[in-house]
């Protein structure tokens, strides 16, 4: 295992569900984590906590990467201590609505498309040139099985992280000979704040998405966050695709009965 104690990492959307718990995790194996979110209170909150709990360092920040301007500012910004980034786990993302693409609303799809595609670019296009010149680092991006797979109505979102997995496929190829590492984990069903943003707070609607089923946890993608995180300098873990038990693909979904 490559140790992870008193590096430095990076978790975009770390205010609750999959960033919060790569976050946890992360600092379980006391690393330093660099933690920001658009709910600045929250993610204020779970950096304080950590710090307290595992002596590490934090550094907690609004930030909406939706918007280049506020990354390149709010990044270029940090100390100098805060920008030698080891792991940069790029996880802020969402989906809105579910429609068929002649019904959608195209303001759910600019806030997809500016959050899974360029949220990722911005952040990514800031932070790896500091890999670069280090020589070291790792990059690690929450895609999705619907990176994968198409579902009905699914037609942007899915397009999106059909784009993740084809970026971290294309950013492999740009880095090869750097040392640095590209990854990403693609999950299926996972019990989040997901369903709930997609539906817009609609909990009755979103609670019925994991009905009858046993959904992943955050914690279970943090676990394989950490796993390709602790693998040595010489193995990168390219792809993960993980999916609960009751999960076959996006189409095929037990529910007990």
């Amino acid at each position: 295992m490559e140790p992870l104690r008193d590096k430095t990492v990076f978790i975009t959307g770390a205010s609750s569900g999959i960033g919060a718990a790569c976050a946890e995790e992360f600092a379980r194996q006391g690393c330093h984590l660099l933690l920001c979110a658009r709910r600045e209170k929250r993610v204020e909150t779970l950096a304080g906590r950590l710090a307290r709990e595992h002596s590490i360092r934090t550094h907690a920040f609004h930030l909406d990467v939706m918007k280049n301007a506020e990354v390149e500012t709010a990044l270029g910004t940090l100390p100098a201590e805060w920008k030698a980034i080891d792991i940069l786990v790029n996880n802020a993302g969402l989906s809105r609505g579910l429609a068929k693409l002649q019904e959608g609303s195209v303001q759910d799809w600019e806030e997809m498309i500016d959050t899974n595609i360029k949220g990722v670019l911005y952040v990514t296009r800031v932070v790896l040139p500091w890999m670069l010149e280090r020589k070291k680092g790792h990059i690690i991006t929450l895609g999705s099985i619907a990176g994968h797979q198409m579902y009905p109505s699914g037609n942007v979102y899915c397009g999106t992280k059909f784009f993740v997995n084809a970026l971290s496929q294309g950013l492999k190829m740009d880095l090869l000979g750097t040392g640095i590492r590209v990854c990403s984990i693609e999950p299926g069903l996972v019990q989040t704040e997901f369903s709930e943003v997609r539906f817009r707070g609609n909990r009755e609607r979103a609670a019925q998405v994991y009905a009858n089923t046993r959904p992943l946890r955050a914690e279970d993608i943090a676990e394989v966050v950490i796993f390709c995180a602790t693998r040595p300098p010489h193995v990168d873990v390219s792809e993960v695709i993980i999916m609960p038990t009751d999960q076959a693909s996006v189409y095929h979904l037990h529910r007990a009965p």
